[in-house]
């Protein structure tokens, strides 16, 4: 069933999403800078390509706080324009039964947006 669901979310967006995601982050990866904002975008693009079946995890972590740290800057900078974005149309597609499904999706993907330092995707 998730093979499905997959082919589906591909086919009606997931991978325009990705490929923007992705892109995001290549450009993001240009600078020293954004060099670790780019890698959790891209890690974003991979989950917004195939987001059945997979789930998001808090990292085991060793002491330091750079995590928080880097989250709270994604969040001001842009991450809660993201997982807004990505609520709102959960919220749409769960207003019929069928998109309830693709509705979760996007509540993992949103929430992933907002601090995506310190998870993992398994």
């Amino acid at each position: 069933m998730k093979t499905l669901g997959n082919i589906i979310w591909v086919l009606f967006g997931g991978l325009f999403m990705a490929l923007g995601y992705f892109l995001g982050g290549l450009i993001l990866c240009l600078t020293i800078i954004g060099i670790p904002f780019g890698i959790q975008i891209i890690k974003l693009s991979s989950l917004a390509l195939w987001p059945f079946g997979r789930e998001v995890r808090y990292k085991e972590q060793t002491a330091g706080c750079l995590n928080t740290g880097m989250n709270v800057l994604w969040f001001l900078i842009g991450g809660i324009w993201l997982a807004v974005e990505h609520a709102i149309i959960g919220l749409i597609f769960c207003i019929t039964i069928i998109g309830i499904p693709f509705g979760k999706q996007h509540f993992k993907l949103a929430a992933i947006a907002l601090t995506p330092f310190g998870r993992e995707i398994v």
